[in-house]
């Protein structure tokens, strides 16, 4: 009853730090967001289209109404399918898709930190190492400046995993293997890149603990068919948009997403970045670990007895791998890797592999702490200065949310037309697809077809249609639109020019219905 006393007061520690990283988020979560971003709004799409597809049409997840009429438009992105799932309940009790994405925030920062607090509290049996290890590892630089990703927030699956392929090493027990199966399932379903991230991190666990392979390979094996029946099913819609739209990254668009020494000095808490790193943040992926983090990790690294460990040893070469990988085409010979590897050329922003060495950092710190508490003469007070260091260090609170806009209800009524298909303009592609952002957002009221969309990857099929319809309300457009059975056409007053409106008015197929906060609804016939 203790122990367990003394986890939830951890998760509750947790969740105060959570709130306090992210303020002002839960002063008014249902009101503040990041929909200045358009990516914000389209994850908190997804997060919306999960719960309304699961217990309606759950085989046809990736057929999402976005970029209609293309197939697996969901797949064009990241699914986040965890996150979304433990959104769901709130979304189909009537929560509002921005409230349920910001709690979604502030439960992914408490429960990663708590995740890693159980880790390091198990293989230390430091309270202080669980604790400081945690808050190094959920409110470090890179996911502090990622709100608008909600999937950078949600690593909670990831000290479970490290901790069951460890006990599998170590024990051998079949219920192990299918904890390590489910930690990383459960991990790999939050984000694509996470999926690439823990393959290559069990590898080169596997590689260095390769002594140890020979007692755990059967269990490995278990772990290994149970991840691949789990994940198939997932994988499955995005092997298809690569096969018929090319979903792989190349090595130049890499290049563009390298990282350098100046990201690993990025950050965005308050007196780093006041001080010293404002000339490295603009335009980086922030990756410094923290002086203290980093000051905790070298005393693990430098302690005789732990770098004897496996454990430790595991943890170095994990960050070690994504230390590297982060300066993806910069690195010799990445480029031929990415070609070659499996899932490397899946993904874009190699950067973010920088990721795993502040995993990693976070890990070794514990280690660092339970070092240091073992010193004689140590002050008991020092774990709870270095506690508070490791807070003040990472601390960007306020964060700049901005107030939500409101859906116009203009939308509403396309949730009770079966055989509504919708089209939005301007019809942005291109170097403008992002435009496509609010429109994206707003289907999270009717959940029809709508041919605009916005991701991280659209095929050219889209941009071919796109060019065709730039022409509206000119014959090529209104071609496009017969072809892909629109029925209903929203246009943007404030976007266009009067004669311009004045030309769409003209268009005898485009009947002329409403017009509310500044969209023109028209029906065509």
């Amino acid at each position: 009853m203790a122990v367990r006393n003394r986890q939830l007061a951890a998760l509750a520690f947790f969740i105060l730090m959570a709130v306090a990283h992210s303020w002002p988020l839960a002063s008014d979560p249902a009101r503040l967001a990041r929909l200045d971003n358009h990516d914000a709004e389209v994850l908190t799409w997804t997060v919306a289209w999960v719960a309304h597809a699961l217990p309606r049409q759950p085989l046809a997840l990736f057929e999402a109404p976005i970029f209609f009429p293309e197939h697996h438009s969901l797949a064009f992105s990241e699914h986040m399918f965890v996150p979304s799932v433990i959104g769901a309940p709130l979304l189909w009790a009537g929560a509002s898709p921005v409230l349920v994405y910001n709690l979604l925030i502030i439960a992914g920062l408490a429960l990663s930190g708590w995740s890693m607090y159980l880790l390091m509290r198990r293989w230390t049996g430091s309270e202080w190492a669980g604790i400081i290890a945690g808050l190094v590892y959920a409110f470090n630089a890179h996911v502090l400046t990622r709100f608008v990703h909600l999937q950078a927030q949600h690593v909670e699956f990831f000290p479970l995993m490290v901790y069951a392929l460890d006990r599998v090493f170590v024990d051998q027990r079949r219920r192990d293997a299918v904890l390590l199966a489910a930690a990383f399932v459960l991990q790999a379903l939050c984000s694509n890149y996470l999926l690439v991230f823990m393959t290559y991190a069990v590898l080169v666990a596997l590689i260095v603990r390769w002594r140890e392979i020979g007692a755990a390979r059967f269990e490995l094996l278990i772990a290994g068919i149970l991840v691949a029946i789990a994940l198939v099913p997932f994988l499955w819609p995005y092997f298809q948009v690569n096969r018929e739209h090319g979903l792989a990254r190349t090595a130049d668009v890499v290049t563009q997403y390298n990282a350098s020494w100046r990201d690993y000095l990025a950050t965005g808490g308050r007196i780093h970045f006041a001080w010293w790193s404002q000339r490295f943040y603009e335009g980086r992926t922030a990756l410094f670990p923290g002086v203290t983090a980093l000051v905790l990790a070298l005393v693990a690294v430098t302690s005789r007895s732990m770098i004897r460990d496996p454990r430790v040893r595991m943890t170095i070469a994990i960050g070690a791998v994504g230390l590297a990988f982060s300066f993806g085409t910069a690195l010799p010979g990445y480029a031929l890797a990415h070609d070659y590897l499996p899932l490397l050329n899946g993904l874009r922003n190699v950067a973010r592999w920088g990721w795993l060495p502040l995993a990693s950092i976070a890990i070794l710190a514990g280690f660092g702490v339970a070092t240091v508490q073992k010193w004689r003469g140590a002050w008991r007070l020092v774990p709870a200065i270095l506690a508070v260091l490791v807070t003040v260090e990472a601390l960007r609170a306020p964060v700049g949310f901005t107030p939500a806009y409101d859906v116009p209800r203009l939308y509403d009524r396309f949730a009770g037309e079966q055989d509504a298909v919708v089209a939005e303009f301007p019809f942005y592609s291109g170097a403008n697809v992002s435009l496509n952002g609010p429109y994206v957002f707003a289907n999270t009221r009717y959940f029809k077809p709508l041919l605009n969309g916005y991701s991280s990857f659209h095929p050219e099929t889209f941009e071919a249609r796109g060019r065709a319809l730039n022409s509206f309300p000119g014959d090529a457009a209104l071609a496009e639109l017969k072809a892909a059975h629109v029925t209903r056409v929203l246009v943007h007053t404030r976007r266009y020019e009067r004669t311009v409106l004045d030309k769409i008015d003209a268009v005898p197929q485009l009947q002329f219905e409403t017009e509310e906060d500044g969209i023109r609804l028209y029906r065509l016939k």
